[in-house]
């Protein structure tokens, strides 16, 4: 049987690092036509939350893991501002 905390950390570095190739294709190609801002907003609010809860429950797997790929998203989202076509 797996660790719990092990599959914790594990899960939670995949999905923290999920948005780099795209943050990295992003900023090679500086390229956002195919991002949608309304689905980062609404990633970067629900990885905030899993913040706030990592914190309520002193789970620091969860909040390390969730903090870093919010940073990504924010990134991410300035990178959209940034490199928008603007009409």
């Amino acid at each position: 049987m797996i660790n719990e905390n092990i599959l914790g950390i594990v899960a939670g570095i995949l999905t923290s690092i999920s948005m780099l190739p795209q943050f990295i294709k992003v900023l090679k190609e500086k390229n956002v036509d195919d991002l949608s801002p309304v689905m980062l907003l609404t990633l970067i609010l629900g990885l905030s939350l899993w913040v706030w809860y990592g914190i309520m429950k002193s789970e620091a797997p969860i909040i390390y893991s969730n903090a870093f790929a919010v940073l990504v998203n924010l990134c991410l989202l300035a990178s959209y501002l940034i490199y928008r076509k603007k009409a």
